[in-house]
């Protein structure tokens, strides 16, 4: 009787302890799996790919390259170039001449152009690979364009590759997903003390449920 006492009072505490983060998990649950991921994800707002039609004569450009890949961007082609150091670059596909950097001004039409339906630019920022936003998660100078709305177009600013679109419900989404993983600050670490230990406390709760369980019927009968 009296080890029976323990367990029902061990397994209150416990159910106290885990249910806050099995609230949680399962709040969040519930509403990132409640959400269609295209609709998070935007898929609908981007702009479908134009043709590539190739100039009839290709110049790559001089050096060793790891990847090379051709893009329209805007009204024009460009190469995308991945140096063996990973760095990376973009060249003219006539004359396989590097190109600038994109600028600002650049960065607001490739922005627009990615989208179907580009809505009023709101804001513009610049980014280094040493501090990415964090709803970039890429390590990358980007140029972060913001549309009336709330969504968010990243461009590499090396090359104008569209590193990423984030939409409002993307950023509730990331937040969610923190939460489920008890990662607020940067979302991506699912294997933590904190996480593995409220994990390790509800699988022990119950456990301890279910061995009460058949002892409680019993009593009862």
């Amino acid at each position: 009787m009296r080890s029976r006492h323990i367990l029902q009072r061990l397994h209150v505490w416990l159910a106290w302890v885990a249910g806050v983060p099995l609230l949680f998990w399962t709040l969040s649950g519930l509403w990132m799996v409640a959400r269609p991921i295209d609709e998070v994800r935007g898929t609908g707002l981007r702009a479908p790919l134009a043709p590539l039609v190739a100039p009839a004569a290709l110049r790559t450009p001089p050096g060793s390259l790891k990847a090379l890949a051709l893009e329209r961007q805007g009204d024009r082609l460009v190469w995308i170039a991945v140096r063996p150091d990973g760095a990376s670059f973009r060249a003219d596909p006539v004359s396989g001449r590097g190109l600038a950097p994109v600028a600002e001004p650049e960065a607001r039409l490739l922005a627009a152009a990615a989208l179907a339906k580009p809505t009023a630019i709101e804001r513009v920022t610049r980014s280094t690979a040493e501090q990415p936003p964090l709803d970039l998660r890429r390590a990358r100078p980007a140029w972060g364009v913001m549309f009336a709305g709330g969504d968010r177009v990243y461009l590499d600013a090396d090359t104008g590759q569209v590193l990423a679109l984030r939409t409002e419900q993307w950023r509730a989404f990331d937040w969610m997903w923190g939460l489920h993983i008890m990662d607020l600050s940067s979302r991506e670490n699912s294997s933590h003390p904190v996480l593995i230990g409220f994990a390790a406390l509800a699988l022990l709760a119950t456990i301890l449920g279910l061995v009460l369980l058949p002892l409680s019927s019993r009593r009862r009968r």
